[in-house]
């Protein structure tokens, strides 16, 4: 390796390591993200005071005899006061902005999930058959990091349901009962949550409902309007959803969970997409949706519309470091309403795993491409080979180390053709080496350079050796390596599963926590990562030994035995599934060539190359065209 390409190394580095810190985020910037968190924190915590003043003011209206001075309030001093500044705010609606909360926790055998009175909305969702990396229930959202709120015109004055008090429906009935209602498997109930702007059961009224059956994941949304025409606005044609959430972090690796989270959405008879997982994004959606999605690494919160929604904002932003959220998420929908006397709008909740097979059972919503699988290739790869290989080992197998033992045997036996025909053509070119330098020795002139490609090439011709045969085989087996890339860090089914010192195969291992942080590699050590940089570094050895022809590019050595160093740091706060995958795959190589070389005898095989020397051969017609350029170049040294 020559000065210009170890100078060239060093540049690459130092970019990498400048860029890095370039872009990490200074203490100022810090800072102020975080001031910004607070000040929103702290309005929020007077919205909620001033709400509280209000809501006692109003529920105790008839026992004031005399103003009280409310200091939340500001110049409001009475009742009265109060009263108006409702109607003047809320319109018809003012008898319903004061009230008490009430919340209703239903538990079904995969969720837990707790509503609230005030808005009528879900106030948090937990998953009972997960755990977080840390032992936690598995909550996706909870309290005030949620909001899912409706609002509309009413006579000019934008409503939310949000600061509406509603009264609970069980089952068609008013609800006084306990706080707590199961649901069995195989059972359905529905919870409503009424609001009647002349009072409890007078005239028409806005419900929202949930609707609890046969699927553990999945439960219905509806918004219904009956008689509501006369308190809203006439040239209302549909109701806009306000959908928030804070998405807390559930993995051990806060990073990878944090670049596989983002909102996904699909438009209505058409295709699959996503906000940016690397970066805040703002994005508005002027065309017609089907569902919309707030996706983590493992699991989502999926919005279904029955029909359509019209159009969405939406956004992410990240959340500052140091906390236990990933992501604030946002989406702005807007819902057709056709008769606001009668109308009712139908939806489905998806609130569970990102599991292939699970979401690829809702037909024709194709909620599966929230899995990163990879490109259209790629994908099908992992969709139509490997996902159905790991299903059915995962029926048999109950340790998903050995499962992936299996899944790499299998894989490598149908490559093992390819292998082979790499490692024969690789041994022609071996045995041909010799010649081939003795060629680059009778025209070590780099003006003679067409000739000697002329001279290297009659002589592969001639020993029936196409120098490209093993480069196709490789390039065969490629994609597969790729899809398997993408497959394991997005598989579920590895989260949590421990095998030999990894106590979970969806996230990188560690034998040792390192006090400090090094840049590019991470404060922990990862011990397949480490085995299988070792085992690539010999692999790389022995390939260079057995298979080398001596026609490598000045520095491609030196950049082979690089690249694994490189994705040394890469992979050590990645999957160790994925580490330990490689591993195995570099192991059974090594077994595969010990066998091809025990296979394939080189005395015989050069025997038979100069037995194809003395067969008459025709020229090919990139032999003829090389001829041709090589009489083009004498004919211009001429003249």
């Amino acid at each position: 390796m020559d000065r210009n390409t170890i100078t060239g190394l060093l540049l690459i580095f130092a970019i990498l390591i400048g860029y890095s810190i370039w872009m990490s985020p200074s203490k100022e910037e810090l800072a102020r993200k975080q001031q910004t968190q607070d000040s929103l924190m702290r309005v929020q915590q007077v919205q909620d005071s001033i709400a509280a003043v209000r809501q006692a003011v109003v529920s105790n209206a008839d026992s004031l005899g005399a103003p009280a001075p409310l200091d939340s309030l500001g110049a409001i001093a009475d009742t009265q006061a109060v009263n108006e500044v409702l109607v003047r705010q809320y319109g018809a609606f003012a008898g319903l902005a004061g009230g008490s909360s009430r919340e209703l926790v239903v538990e079904t055998p995969q969720q837990r999930l707790t509503f609230s009175s005030k808005g009528g909305q879900l106030l948090s969702a937990e998953l009972t058959s997960f755990r977080s990396f840390d032992s936690l229930p598995l909550v996706i959202f909870q309290g005030d990091s949620n909001l899912f709120s409706y609002s509309f015109f009413s006579g000019n004055r934008l409503i939310g349901t949000q600061d509406l008090y509603f009264t609970p429906y069980l089952d068609g009935e008013p609800y006084q009962g306990e706080g707590l209602l199961k649901v069995a498997e195989g059972d359905s109930l529905s919870l409503a949550f009424r609001a009647y702007p002349n009072g409890p059961g007078q005239g028409g009224y806005l419900e929202l409902s949930y609707q609890f059956g046969r699927d553990p994941f999945m439960f219905g949304h509806h918004v219904a309007l009956k008689g509501m025409g006369s308190y809203l606005d006439g040239t209302a044609n549909y109701l806009t959803l306000d959908w928030m959430a804070r998405l807390q972090q559930q993995e051990k690796s806060l990073k990878n969970e944090r670049s596989t989270s983002t909102v996904y959405y699909k438009h209505l008879e058409d295709e699959v997409d996503y906000l940016s997982e690397r970066s805040d994004k703002e994005e508005s959606i002027p065309t017609r949706l089907k569902w919309v999605a707030f996706k983590q690494q493992f699991f989502s919160t999926v919005l279904i519309a029955d029909q359509h929604f019209l159009n969405a904002e939406l956004a992410t932003q990240t959340e500052p470091l140091g906390g236990r959220y990933l992501r604030t998420m946002s989406a702005s929908l807007s819902l057709p309403l056709e008769d606001a006397d009668q109308s009712e709008i139908g939806m489905k909740v998806y609130l569970g795993p990102n599991k292939y097979s699970r979401l690829n059972k809702y037909k024709d919503l194709e909620m599966e491409d929230m899995i990163p699988l990879g490109g259209t290739f790629l994908s099908w790869i992992n969709k139509w080979a490997v996902i159905p290989v790991f299903d059915f080992l995962e029926t048999r197998m109950g340790n998903y180390g050995i499962i992936i033992l299996v899944l790499t045997l299998l894989l490598k036996l149908v490559l093992f053709p390819l292998s082979y025909k790499s490692y024969l053509s690789s041994a022609q070119m071996r045995v041909l080496k010799p010649e081939v330098d003795e060629i680059g020795k009778k025209f070590p002139d780099q003006k003679d350079a067409m000739k000697k490609q002329q001279a290297t090439m009659d002589l592969y011709r001639k020993a029936g050796v196409n120098p490209m045969a093993g480069c196709v085989p490789m390039l065969l087996q490629l994609p597969i390596l790729i899809a398997l890339f993408r497959f394991f860090p997005a598989s579920i089914e590895l989260r949590q599963q421990a095998f030999l010192w990894a106590d979970d195969l969806s996230t990188y291992d560690s034998i040792l926590d390192l006090p400090f942080n090094i840049p590019f590699y991470g404060d922990h050590v990862s011990l397949f990562t480490l085995l299988m940089t070792i085992s690539t570094l010999i692999y790389t050895r022995i390939n260079n030994q057995m298979m080398s022809t001596g026609n490598q590019l000045p520095g491609m050595k030196t950049m082979m035995y690089l690249m694994p160093i490189m994705f040394l740091g890469f992979f050590n706060s990645y999957s160790s599934g994925l580490s330990y995958y490689y591993f195995l795959a570099n192991m059974i190589t090594f077994g595969q060539m010990y066998i091809f070389r025990q296979v394939i005898d080189e005395d015989k095989l050069r025997a038979k190359i100069e037995l194809n020397k003395k067969k008459p051969r025709k020229k090919s017609a990139f032999q003829r065209r090389l001829e041709e350029m090589q009489k083009q170049q004498k004919q211009q040294r001429r003249r």
